[in-house]
């Protein structure tokens, strides 16, 4: 909203400073600063606020050391995050932008389902919240909304610059693409990691199948991706500050991939694609950082709020569509590795249990419990300090990511 009218203002009046809103830099510097600021400033309104309704988590006593002191700390706490991820993107950046549209939807989406979650779990006393169908339901319509629009509109696409053009550039100019030649292509290709020659076509999974049928197998792929995503973080979403700080760390690797690849020059000098219109999505990520880096203020150990569902399901439905956007989906498995192995603990431990009390007539484990972070809980390694090591192996793997940019 603040960007139409200070467009306005600058093209009309004059005014010194409106121009800075053209930037894209700055308003992403302003969306941080505002989403910190939401949160730290109403986070502990709102835990006020909730400590009053008696909106408490119910904690299951699992035998974990210091774990039934965290009962009734109160929950939902994502709402602060919505919010903070929310205000700074509709005041700051371009709101007919599609890939920003996008993520909007996801967000409130996502974060309605986890507060229905939420609220069956506190206000109706049952444990079990939200059934299990109606969230998957959720995730597969938000997946397809997703899935289809990424496919169908015609402001999805990848540019493809004349390499004669491409050598007259002025890197770091922002309006260097007015001057060069290009064609506009619909295409869904997508970035392999680590590969010399690193796009792939989704067309070419099936290559006897007619490209007009494409979209299904590409939207399908949106949907899996999406729900793995989204309940990984919900599964990592188990001890203070571990989905919060990961889900930090890996939004602003997106906030760069998304800046590279929406810039001419920088997607040009790299050799990596170049999709018009990406760069906006910057002004999201920087929110999504900022909320998450707030939301820690309160969520550190020891915490006095959990976000929920409400947070946990909008966070990880967020990061799965930023890498759609970006086109990178399938570093996912690398740049989410966290949530990953915290998915795979769970199936492991739960697959193997049913695999040996089939066969030995007794249920053995694998870990001492799951997901991962409750092992090491297990083995009496203090919370914070298996909060910040899962961070340590997050950066370790962001940097990873970032280096694909050049290691092919």
């Amino acid at each position: 909203m603040l960007y139409y009218l200070f467009n306005y203002i600058d093209k009309n009046f004059n005014l010194p400073g409106a121009g800075l809103f053209q930037y894209i830099s700055f308003r992403a510097g302003v969306a941080a600063v505002l989403s910190l600021l939401i949160t730290i400033t109403f986070g502990n309104k709102l835990i006020s606020f909730l400590r009053r309704k008696q909106v408490g988590e119910d904690i299951r006593d699992l035998g974990l050391e210091g774990q039934m002191q965290k009962k009734g700390t109160p929950t939902m706490g994502g709402l602060i995050i919505i919010a903070a991820i929310l205000i700074p993107t509709l005041l700051m950046a371009k709101l007919d932008n599609v890939y920003v549209i996008l993520l909007i939807a996801t967000t409130v989406w996502l974060g309605t389902i986890g507060f229905l979650d939420d609220y069956i779990k506190v206000f109706k006393k049952n444990k079990e919240g939200l059934a299990g169908r109606f969230k998957i339901v959720g995730q597969v319509t938000i997946g397809l909304i997703v899935g289809l629009t990424l496919y169908f509109n015609e402001h999805v696409v990848i540019r493809e610059v004349s390499p004669s053009s491409v050598a007259s550039i002025e890197i770091l100019k922002e309006d260097v693409q007015q001057k060069l030649s290009y064609q506009d292509v619909k295409s869904t290709k997508t970035t392999v990691p680590f590969f010399k020659n690193n796009e792939f076509d989704y067309s070419q999974i099936l290559p006897w199948l007619n490209k007009n049928y494409t979209w299904i197998i590409y939207t399908l792929v949106v949907i899996l991706i999406i729900t793995a995503v989204s309940n990984g973080a919900n599964i990592t979403d188990g001890i203070d500050g571990l989905a919060a700080g990961t889900s930090a760390i890996i939004g602003l690797t997106l906030a760069i991939f998304a800046y590279l690849s929406g810039r001419v020059d920088f997607s040009s000098y790299l050799n990596i694609m170049y999709i018009p219109n990406l760069s906006e999505l910057v002004i999201f990520c920087t929110a999504f950082v900022g909320a998450c880096l707030g939301f820690l203020w309160y969520n550190a150990y020891p915490a006095q709020v959990f976000m929920g569902d409400t947070g946990s399901l909008s966070l990880g439905g967020i990061i799965a569509v930023l890498a759609l956007a970006v086109r990178k989906e399938l570093m996912i498995p690398l740049l989410c590795g966290i949530f990953l192995i915290e998915n795979i603990s769970v199936i492991i431990q739960i697959s193997y249990f049913k695999y040996t009390k089939k066969k030995y007539g007794e249920g053995r484990r694998i870990f001492l419990m799951s997901p991962l972070h409750h092992h090491y809980q297990k083995k009496n390694i203090p919370e914070a300090k298996i909060v910040t090591r899962f961070w340590i192996v997050g950066i370790l793997l962001a940097i990873v990511s970032l280096a694909t940019l050049k290691v092919r």
